[in-house]
């Protein structure tokens, strides 16, 4: 079965694939656009799970769940971590062709090594290997930067 996140991913014409692979795959990439506090930058938090890292502060995953129907409870109130996970994991399938799901799943691959599209019949296997994976070393917001 091939990998739904590729080495080729995005690349769609043999001219694109060859000017990425033979001339800008290993430049840097400067782009300090995210969505994690300054104050968890300057403090190093390390995340514990997928709700912390990509749920707390996305304004972008909250608006595509509101948008979605997911009562608030979810997005920015006092559910629990998982259940904010698992109703992004609900939405995430209506989001296809968007860049809220490729962004997703490239992090799931290169950060996790996850090829797996998230969706709700994965999402308590990727949170927990995920949750595993953020303990060690590289999981800190300096270090994901």
């Amino acid at each position: 079965m091939s990998k739904f996140i590729d080495d080729d991913f995005l690349l769609d014409t043999e001219i694109a694939r060859r000017l990425f692979h033979e001339y800008a795959e290993d430049q840097p990439i400067f782009d300090y656009h995210n969505h994690l506090s300054p104050k968890d930058i300057a403090e190093h938090r390390r995340f514990k799970d997928l709700a912390e890292l990509w749920l707390e502060n996305d304004h972008y995953k909250w608006r595509a769940m509101r948008a979605n129907g997911v009562d608030e409870r979810y997005i920015t109130g006092d559910a629990e971590p998982y259940e904010k996970f698992e109703a992004w994991a609900k939405v995430l399938p209506h989001l296809v062709g968007s860049p809220l799901y490729h962004w997703t799943h490239l992090e799931l691959e290169r950060y996790f090594g996850i090829n797996d599209p998230l969706c709700p019949e994965n999402a308590k296997l990727i949170w927990d290997e995920t949750a595993e994976l953020m303990q060690g070393d590289g999981f800190d917001a300096v270090s994901l930067l």
